[in-house]
């Protein structure tokens, strides 16, 4: 019985074993399936193309960067051929030791402290076909001659259409008649914090340099070398003396301001005006160009806990101004219900108005307010005459006559300063008794018409240079009319 049981346990066991595969001997019994090897083409075409993404993932930098990198060198292309290197001819007298010595000489020998010629550099950017061109006001203030050359090797005279020491800012014109390359303003472009800066120039004479930064910050307020400069762009791409007046770019070629400063007590900060301050003075001027009425105030920009305000420093005589009640110590704190504030240029407003327009003004006289309404007409009709003794506050004479038996004239040609009176532009420009106007913007002076002539077309500029003859010494002296309305 027992031989029997185990004999059928074996049986039972050696069947499982051939069914289920699980234990013994017997052959596995999965169903069938059918394996499918691929295909050597596709194999290589797939190991192709893995290959060629991980050669792109390790030796390429993100798409991103390498386009802008690239777009760099594309803005430089195109840019450089509307900024120029300017080259301005000034004239000094000795400082320091120098000086000191010839104040001895002078006062041994009698002769004036002599002037001497150098040279100042800059940059500038072409904003229209005609030559028209903007840079900073600071390095044409005294210039004899201007030059200005372009990327391609040639060079042109120039001179000046305008300028505005409140911005900094000066137009000029090429003396030559072609088709020049420019710059191409776009409107409203937003200047952000961080975006990628171009800077393009000459600095230190060296011929369109490009440096590249980004936009370190915005509406920067400052004072640099005596010169308040307000809403400016802060940047950290290299800006060095002879970039003033380069233009400042974003990624996209665009301009966005006109480089105009360098903070001395730090290294990598540089600023610029933004282009649209720099575009509302250039259309303005090209705009009304031809004319620039007066109301007949010199005001002084001040500031108190109340606001920014405008003082009156001088009212011309026979002036509207003087028409209207306005008086020496008021104070000038809205134009057209809006406040006087950094960056406002009265002087725009005066010759952007028209002989129907009423202008308005709110002035402080004192504690009390008065609203003044001054007709356009008055304005547009005003002239100096005479020029000199209104505007200047001085007296000129053709050289004839007992002017010149007084002052020991040989000249034929010219003007000469008979009075200077204390305090007026003549005193503060330098002049003495007996001085002779030679020039007045590189233009002859032949008699007293033409001085009158050339003060008015130099005040619509908001520029004027006066060549001086003194005894045998000829110099030149810059007259500021920025703060006449």
């Amino acid at each position: 019985m027992n031989s029997v049981n185990r004999e059928d346990r074996r049986q039972k066991q050696k069947n499982r074993g051939q069914g289920s595969g699980v234990r013994g001997q017997g052959v596995l019994n999965y169903p069938k399936t059918e394996t499918r090897k691929p295909k050597p083409e596709a194999l290589t075409q797939n190991l192709f193309f893995a290959l060629i993404v991980l050669l792109i993932l390790t030796f390429l930098p993100p798409f991103p960067a390498y386009a802008k990198e690239d777009r760099i060198v594309e803005v430089v292309e195109m840019a450089s051929k509307a900024i120029v290197n300017i080259k301005t001819e000034e004239l000094t007298r000795n400082s320091g030791e120098e000086k000191k010595t010839s104040l001895i000489k002078k006062f041994i020998t009698g002769e004036e402290e002599e002037e001497e010629s150098f040279e100042n550099i800059g940059s500038g950017v072409v904003l229209d076909a005609n030559g028209i061109i903007v840079t900073n006001e600071h390095l044409i203030a005294k210039a004899i001659n201007i030059r200005v050359k372009f990327i391609n090797g040639k060079e042109y005279d120039a001179f000046v259409l305008g300028s505005d020491p409140e911005f900094d800012i000066a137009l000029l014109k090429v003396a030559d008649k072609d088709d020049f390359p420019f710059l191409k303003v776009t409107k409203n472009t937003k200047v952000k914090v961080g975006e990628r800066a171009i800077v393009i120039g000459n600095p230190y004479g060296l011929a369109s340099s490009v440096t590249v930064g980004v936009v370190s910050a915005t509406g920067r307020n400052l004072r640099i070398d005596n010169r308040v400069y307000v809403n400016l762009i802060q940047t950290d791409a290299s800006i060095n003396p002879g970039n003033s007046g380069g233009a400042l770019l974003d990624i996209e070629g665009n301009p966005i301001g006109i480089v105009t400063a360098i903070y001395g007590e730090g290294k990598g900060i540089g600023f610029a005006i933004p282009i649209e301050d720099v575009m509302g003075m250039v259309s303005e001027f090209l705009k009304t160009g031809t004319k620039r009425p007066v109301f007949g105030l010199f005001v002084e920009k001040k500031k108190d806990e109340k606001g920014t305000y405008l003082y009156v420093s001088k009212v011309i005589p026979k002036s509207p101004a003087e028409k209207y009640g306005i008086k020496i110590g008021d104070r000038i704190v809205e134009i057209n219900k809006k406040k006087i504030k950094e960056g406002v240029k009265l002087h725009n407003i005066f010759r952007g108005a028209n002989e129907s327009e009423t202008l308005q003004l709110k002035v402080l006289k004192g504690p009390k307010a008065y609203f003044i309404n001054i007709d356009g007409k008055d304005v547009e009709s005003f002239r100096f005459s005479p020029v000199d003794e209104l505007l200047c506050n001085m007296r000129i004479s053709d050289i004839k006559g007992y002017p010149k038996i007084k002052f020991k004239l040989k000249e034929k040609n010219g003007v000469v300063v008979t009075k200077v009176y204390k305090g007026g532009i003549g005193e503060k420009c330098g002049l003495r008794n007996g001085d002779v106007i030679i020039k007045i913007n590189n233009y002859t002076v032949a008699n007293k018409n033409d001085f009158d002539s050339y003060m008015v077309e130099g005040l619509k500029r908001n520029y004027i240079l006066y060549q001086v003859k003194r005894n045998s010494n000829i110099f030149y002296l810059p007259v500021k009319l920025d703060t006449l309305l």
